[in-house]
């Protein structure tokens, strides 16, 4: 982890800096989310990460104008020296404090950086497009690690910091209140480099902007700044973070259908009263195997209890009975390719964090909406360190660090 000049907006030239800010590109509910951000303020991150255009090509070449425009016109500074930074989320019981800064990449196979699930290659496309033609990092990547004894290195660094006047204090719409610190002694980076040195890391948030960092570091093999990216690296041994499910909506799939497919495989119960029932359901049934809370049609219906011979017959049995096991493994290897015969596209799929929301586009869709249970860390962390990737979007690790407070402009480094 090396420090680097952190682009950030200048407070007297943006409404509010909560009003600039977005939830990571993937997150944004569209088109109501994008819409409502987009309004917030004319300065919002979300120009940048999701640029309005009739073409990728144009979409991408619009966002690295808006960047160029904003910089020379004042709206975002270059900070006067390189810095790691230390960022710390807060809202209520939830605390999270960890360093943002740019990690050094490295391959799978030298087990340094754990990915955990298989990506989307149009969303890798698309990413690594936005990155190229804007020459930035516009929002970190979410990686974890745990450290073992007394807080020393990276956290004492931190428990130092914090009671320092920070860089900035906001407080988003979600009610998070965000607090971000610079460090540059240079005693203090290198208590960090050394400490974090030792660590092995497992991306809890960003796969897609990791694999994107990875392939815009070989068409630029030369030592540089594209040999990095922008991460925040949190010890979950100190501030251990949520883990929530990724919800699929099925844009072309009537709920009825979803059901007469599964009827007689798959134990079918219409689960009473409001969504908070239907997920307590749904929470008690996953102890007991694989199972998940269809919607759309304006109820809830959980289906669980699979056929054995049915998992036995349509799930690969070349990994870990782990993986196997796994909600989202029998989602997509049983449900959706063997019984509704539905091909792993953005036409067909949408992948929804806000459980809410992904119900409420269902039922404008006509489509099915299937909610899932999450997963808990330590499995994660442990398939990863198998080696063993779990299908794209079974995870969403959080609180989710807020995208606008500082970015990285590799063409400053």
């Amino acid at each position: 982890m090396v420090p680097f000049r952190g682009l950030r907006y200048v407070p007297e030239r943006v409404g509010s800096l909560a009003a600039v800010t977005s939830p990571p590109y993937d997150v944004v509910v569209r088109p109501d989310g994008l819409h409502h951000l987009e309004s917030a303020d004319p300065y919002n991150i979300v120009r940048l990460i999701l640029p309005q255009a009739a073409t990728a090509t144009a979409r991408h070449e619009q966002a690295a104008e808006t960047l160029d425009r904003w910089v020379a016109e004042g709206v975002l500074a270059p900070d006067p020296q390189p810095a790691l930074y230390v960022y710390e989320q807060r809202r209520g019981v939830i605390l999270q404090r960890g360093i943002i800064g740019a990690l050094a990449l490295s391959a799978p196979e030298e087990g340094i950086v754990l990915p955990h699930e298989d990506v989307m290659p149009h969303v890798v496309a698309d990413r690594t497009a936005l990155m190229r033609t804007t020459g930035a990092n516009l929002e970190p990547l979410l990686l974890t690690y745990r450290s073992e004894g007394p807080a020393n290195g990276a956290s004492a660094v931190i428990e130092r910091v914090i009671h320092e006047e920070p860089l900035l204090s906001t407080t988003t719409e979600d009610g998070f209140s965000h607090r971000l610190w610079s460090v540059t002694d240079a005693g203090d980076l290198a208590d960090i480099a050394a400490d974090l040195a030792r660590q092995q890391a497992l991306i809890a948030d960003g796969h897609h902007r990791w694999a994107t960092y990875l392939r815009l570091r070989e068409e630029r093999p030369a030592p540089g700044a594209w040999s990095y990216g922008l991460v925040l690296l949190i010890d979950t041994a100190r501030y251990p973070l949520q883990v929530r499910s990724i919800h699929r909506l099925l844009n072309r799939l009537p709920v009825a259908d979803a059901l007469a497919a599964v009827d007689g495989i798959f134990r079918v119960r219409e689960i009473d009263g409001p969504l908070s029932h239907a997920l307590g359901a749904l929470a008690e049934a996953v102890g007991e195997g694989n199972a998940y809370v269809l919607a759309g049609d304006g109820r809830f219906h959980l289906i669980d209890r699979p056929d054995p011979a049915l998992l036995e017959r349509t799930v690969p049995a070349d990994r870990p009975e782990a993986w196997r096991r796994l909600d989202a493994t029998v989602l997509h290897a049983t449900l959706l390719e063997q019984i509704w015969h539905i091909p792993d596209s953005p036409e067909e799929i949408t992948y929804i964090h806000d459980t809410e929301a992904a119900v409420v586009q269902a039922e404008r869709r006509g489509g099915t909406a299937v909610l899932m249970h999450p997963v808990r860390e330590e499995v994660v962390r442990d398939l990863a360190r198998q080696g063993v990737t779990m299908p794209r979007k079974s995870t969403s690790f959080g609180p989710k660090p807020a995208t606008g407070l500082v970015l990285r402009s590799l063409n400053l480094d």
